[in-house]
C-alpha cells in the first residue's frame, strides 16, 4: 500500500538570531551570543491533516511557523511544498499557504472595511473572477452570514470571535491548501474558542485543507489535531498520533506539559522547575536534562550519563510515535513514569 507524500515538509531546519552582547564586557571585544531558535527540525504535514505544534513560550514554535510562511529565512535546511523546495519567488506559494494570526485586531487594518480586508489578498494575487463573489463565499465559509451584512463594517464594530472569522475568511478567499494558525483561539472566550475550532474542523472535512496549529495548550491539541509535535528549545522532542502522545507520553517534557491541563475539580499543577529555556545556552546532552523530573528523581539513573553528555535525536518508541529521550529509547514498550 503506497503512502502519499507529505504536502508540506520541513527538513533539518535551522534558524539562528544574534543575541545581546555582554553588557559588562567593558572595552573588551566580545561576539554576540547566538540564539538557536530552530535547531534541526524535521516535520511533515499531510493533505487534509491537522498537526498541532505545542510547547512553552520561547521554544521556537512561532519562529518555525514564520519560517514555513517564508517570513524568516532559515540559515540551513529546506522547506518543501508539494515536493518542491521553496524558491526566491514566494508569491505563488503564499497564495496556497496562508497564515491566521493570534490577535485578529492586530491583523486587520482598523480603518479598512471588512470587505476590503477580505479582498486584499485577492487584489495582491490578482485572482481572476468576480471579487464580490469571492469575498461573499469566503465570509460565508467562515460562518459570517449573510456575508453582505458585514461588508461595510469596521473591525471595532465586531466581536473577537467575528474578527477571527474575518481573518480566516481572508485566508479562505485565496482557496489555500494549507493554513498555518498561530494560537488562533488563545485570545477568545471559551465558548467562542469552541466555535472557531469547529470551523477549522469543518474546513478540513469539506475542503481537505491541511492545518498546522501552533499552541501551548495540549487540551486544544486533543480536541482538534490528528498528530501532535512537541517542541522544546528549538527541536521537536516528541511527535506522533494525538491519542498516543497525550495518553502515553514518552518524553518527560510532554508529561510536564500535560500536568498543567486543568483536571475535573480545577486542580492545576506547576509546569516545571528550573529556569525557562534559553536558546543561547543549549546544554550538552539532552537539552531538557537541567529540568527533567525523571533525571532529578532517579527514574533515569540508568541513562543519566547519556542524558548529560550525549545529544539525542528522535527514535521510534511505537508505530508512528517518536521521542528524543534516552530513557524512552531504553524502555521502549514500557510507559515512562
Amino acid at each position: 500500500m503506497s503512502v502519499a507524500p507529505p504536502l508540506l515538509e520541513v527538513r533539518d531546519l535551522h534558524v539562528r538570531f544574534a543575541g545581546r552582547r555582554n553588557a559588562f564586557a567593558g572595552r573588551r571585544k566580545q561576539e554576540a551570543a547566538v540564539a538557536r531558535a530552530v535547531d534541526g527540525v524535521d516535520l511533515t504535514l499531510g493533505e487534509g491533516e491537522i498537526l498541532a505544534l505545542a510547547g512553552e513560550s520561547g521554544c521556537g514554535k512561532t519562529t518555525l511557523a514564520r519560517s514555513i510562511m517564508g517570513f524568516v529565512k532559515p540559515d540551513e535546511g529546506q522547506i518543501l511544498f508539494e515536493g518542491e523546495p521553496l524558491g526566491k519567488d514566494l508569491r505563488a506559494y503564499r497564495r496556497k499557504v496562508q497564515m491566521v494570526y493570534q490577535d485578529p485586531t492586530g491583523a486587520l487594518n482598523p480603518r479598512q472595511a471588512i470587505y476590503d480586508s477580505v479582498a486584499e489578498g485577492l487584489r495582491i494575487h490578482k485572482v481572476p473572477g468576480d471579487e464580490e463573489e469571492h469575498v461573499s463565499r469566503a465570509l460565508s465559509r467562515s460562518g459570517l452570514r449573510p456575508p453582505e451584512r458585514f461588508f461595510l463594517n469596521f473591525p471595532h464594530e465586531l466581536s473577537g470571535g467575528q474578527l477571527q472569522r474575518v481573518v480566516i475568511a481572508g485566508a479562505l478567499a485565496l482557496e489555500p491548501r494549507v493554513i498555518v494558525a498561530d494560537e488562533p483561539v488563545s485570545n477568545l472566550d471559551a465558548s467562542v474558542r469552541g466555535e472557531i475550532l469547529r470551523l477549522l474542523l469543518k474546513l478540513r472535512a469539506e475542503s481537505r485543507i491541511s492545518i498546522l496549529i501552533v499552541t501551548h495548550d495540549l487540551g486544544l491539541a486533543w480536541t482538534i489535531a490528528d498528530r501532535v509535535a512537541v517542541m522544546y528549545l528549538g527541536r521537536i522532542v516528541e511527535v506522533g498520533p494525538t491519542r498516543r502522545v497525550l495518553l502515553e507520553p514518552a518524553h518527560p517534557y510532554t508529561r510536564a506539559l500535560l500536568d498543567v491541563v486543568p483536571e475535573v475539580g480545577g486542580i492545576e499543577r506547576p509546569l516545571l522547575v528550573g529556569e525557562p529555556p534559553d536558546p543561547t545556552r543549549i546544554p550538552d546532552g539532552c537539552r531538557f536534562n537541567p529540568r527533567c523530573p525523571a533525571l532529578a528523581d532517579g527514574r533515569a539513573a540508568s541513562v543519566a550519563h547519556a542524558c548529560t553528555d550525549e545529544d539525542v535525536g528522535l527514535a521510534e518508541v511505537a508505530a508512528g510515535h517518536f521521542a528524543a529521550c534516552h530513557l524512552a529509547a531504553a524502555t521502549v514498550g514500557r510507559p515512562l513514569g
